[in-house]
């Protein structure tokens, strides 16, 4: 049984997000042994999928290494990127049942396009805490699955080191607790529009490096502060990061970004 690392949102070797995937099943292995292989990996998500009678359609579930999910964008892009990049499947359209419904992705250039459910997040009050968490006082609060602290500027969002056992309690009017993003403009000589980050302590990720379903929450939300479809972000987890382009289109928001292999192994998950 193979299996691939892969970063994801990246065009280089160990930038983006990694994401662990594994050889296609038929049939589905026990969710207890899909979490210790996902803990074994120690990676933010281990990707499993299934086959079905349609070869370009396949069942994915994503596991951290403390819990199932129910969305993650770069193993999504991790498992697409394996199926047509290292084994070779001949699909124009990949389509992937998943807890958040059909995920579609497709090549588009040098990279991947994601077809994902959009998350306009709405404004809220600051939640007892949080600024104090995250050390700094931010300028706007809004709600989706996760929250969202808009910062000053990108020095800000850089500069911040928070206090994660105290974000893993929080959640206000967000939709699950211990996750944050905080994001800022980008600095006018930068190529892109917004630079964000994400902390996860919620879900056992203290920080992601980039982060698929963060996005489907900002995009609708820069979008409309720019007023246009398509935004350019960099998540600018220290030392990795990753670049992701969102555009937004009425309930769905498409993810674009590359992916590279860094990792080919074999398991013996029976030795």
């Amino acid at each position: 049984m193979r299996q691939w690392t892969v970063d994801a949102f990246s065009a280089t070797p160990f930038k983006g997000n990694p994401a662990c995937v594994v050889e296609p099943f038929d049939q589905w292995p026990a969710a207890d042994w899909m979490q210790a292989m996902a803990k074994e990996n120690n990676q933010a998500e281990t990707a499993f999928l299934l086959r079905t009678g349609d070869p370009a359609r396949f069942g994915l579930r994503w596991f951290t290494p403390g819990m199932e999910v129910d969305l993650c964008g770069h193993a999504t892009l991790a498992s697409a990127h394996v199926l047509l990049a290292e084994m070779d499947l001949p699909a124009g359209i990949l389509t992937f049942d998943t807890r958040s419904g059909p995920l579609a992705v497709v090549r588009v250039g040098q990279g991947y396009e994601m077809d994902f459910p959009a998350d306009p997040p709405r404004p809220t009050v600051m939640p007892d805490g949080l600024a104090g968490a995250l050390g700094v006082t931010p300028l706007e609060i809004w709600a989706g699955r996760y929250l969202v602290a808009v910062l000053v500027d990108a020095d800000a969002v850089r500069s911040v080191r928070p206090d994660i056992r105290a974000l893993a309690d929080l959640q206000g009017e967000a939709g699950e607790r211990g996750q944050v993003i905080v994001c800022a403009p980008a600095d006018p000589m930068d190529d892109v529009d917004v630079v964000d980050r994400f902390f996860a302590p919620g879900c056992g990720v203290d920080e992601d490096p980039a982060t698929g379903s963060a996005h489907c929450i900002l995009g609708p939300l820069y979008a409309a502060k720019l007023d246009r479809a398509t935004v350019r972000f960099r998540q600018v987890f220290p030392g990795r990061g990753g670049d992701i382009e969102t555009e937004t289109r009425g309930d769905r928001v498409l993810l674009r970004g590359q992916a590279v292999t860094v990792v080919e192994s074999r398991l013996r998950p029976d030795a």
